[in-house]
């Protein structure tokens, strides 16, 4: 795997077609060169709803690269550029279907492990101006995932994406994720994931009813 693109942002306020008002960090820039991951995130980065957004187990959000050529596509968007599903950390040869709860990744100096996956909300209709292009996400199946850090250090886009451990061989994200949106229909597959150490308390408690991903 392949750290391909590094992207940060603070949250700005934007205004829609129809005039509304609203506040997102949805927009990434890239990062040239080392940018220093902390516990919370990359520096430079930001949340604007920290209600549902941030935190230890949602430090920082990757995406696959390998997703964008077909979005450009389907979207006629050629010009799509990575970190364009707002993503962090845009990965090379990882995809929901490969890459698992509690996967702990070493880039660079800094060491991550997958938390849970990333449950898209209405922001990236909003940001593109695609009003189904939440539904058409969702569908696809290619939502991102996100990571807590581990050790805290350096990283830069080009670096190798190395997997150190996978504990939960069973649980890839795209499972997690079809489990989690089933949960009610099948609440024996959902207590299963309840039980999946690395998955984030966030994600239990939504598991449980008890809140909000």
């Amino acid at each position: 795997m392949q750290l391909v693109s590094v992207q940060t942002g603070r949250p700005k306020q934007l205004v829609d077609a129809d005039g509304a008002r609203w506040t997102t960090a949805f927009g990434k820039a890239p990062v040239q060169g080392a940018v220093k991951l902390r516990t919370l995130g990359l520096e430079g980065d930001g949340v604007a709803d920290k209600r549902y957004h941030g935190g230890v187990d949602m430090a920082v959000l990757a995406y696959s690269a390998d997703h964008y050529p077909e979005w450009r596509t389907l979207l006629s968007r050629p010009e799509l550029p990575l970190g364009g599903f707002g993503e962090n950390l845009s990965v090379l040869g990882a995809t929901e279907e490969s890459v698992y709860l509690g996967d702990v990744w070493s880039i660079g100096g800094a060491r991550l492990q997958v938390a849970s996956p990333r449950k898209p909300c209405s922001a990236i209709s909003r940001f593109s101006g695609i009003p189904d292009l939440l539904k058409r996400v969702e569908k696809s199946g290619r939502i991102g995932w996100y990571l807590r850090v581990l050790e805290e250090g350096p990283l830069e886009a080009g670096q190798e994406v190395r997997l150190v451990e996978r504990p939960h061989p069973d649980w890839s994200v795209a499972r997690a994720m079809r489990v989690g949106r089933a949960r009610k229909k099948d609440p024996a597959a959902a207590r299963a994931l309840i039980e999946c150490a690395a998955l984030s308390e966030r994600w239990k408690a939504w598991l449980r009813d008890e809140a909000r991903v």
